[in-house]
């Protein structure tokens, strides 16, 4: 069980409309000392993902909402606003919906961890191809899944490899 204190969870309260209003979603926030200040980790995410401009907008508004008399928190700080990356843990419908055409490691029903590419992300499971065959699995046979790095993804042309091995010829 998470523990959440007063401040943290003051801060959320806070942060929660702004990165909404952006149209992202607060993935999570973490507060840690940093000697006199406070490191304020804010992640965010969107339906499709979140550009360099759109960290930027965010950060923008939530520095403001933190420095306005109503956001109430007290002293100096260092804030930075990230996406969750590509090694994010995958556990909510949500995330899968995300990560639908991805490649990803996923144990089911507590066993060794299979790899597949997301099909869907439905109400009642999730989809994956696994080895050319789609296979459906209930929500809570699913483990926490990661996406696996791919260089490029099936049916697009790796960046430049392809024409520099057609050069050399």
């Amino acid at each position: 069980m998470t523990t959440r204190s007063p401040q943290r969870q003051q801060l959320q309260d806070l942060l929660d409309p702004v990165v909404s209003a952006a149209g992202y979603e607060l993935v999570d926030l973490s507060v840690s000392s940093a000697g006199r200040r406070s490191l304020v980790r804010v992640t965010v995410d969107g339906a499709a993902g979140i550009d360099l401009d759109g960290v930027a907008e965010v950060s923008r508004a939530s520095s403001t909402a933190m420095d306005s008399e109503d956001g109430a928190f007290a002293g100096p700080y260092v804030l930075e606003v990230s996406s969750p990356g590509v090694d994010r843990p995958l556990t909510e419908p949500r995330h899968w919906q995300r990560a639908v055409g991805r490649l990803v490691s996923v144990p089911i029903s507590d066993a060794e961890p299979i790899t597949g590419r997301v099909l869907g992300a439905e109400q009642d499971g999730l989809r994956l191809q696994v080895d050319g065959a789609e296979h459906s699995y209930p929500w809570p046979t699913v483990g926490t899944g990661r996406m696996q790095v791919e260089f490029s993804r099936p049916g697009q042309p790796q960046d430049g490899l392809d024409n520099a091995a057609d050069e050399e010829e």
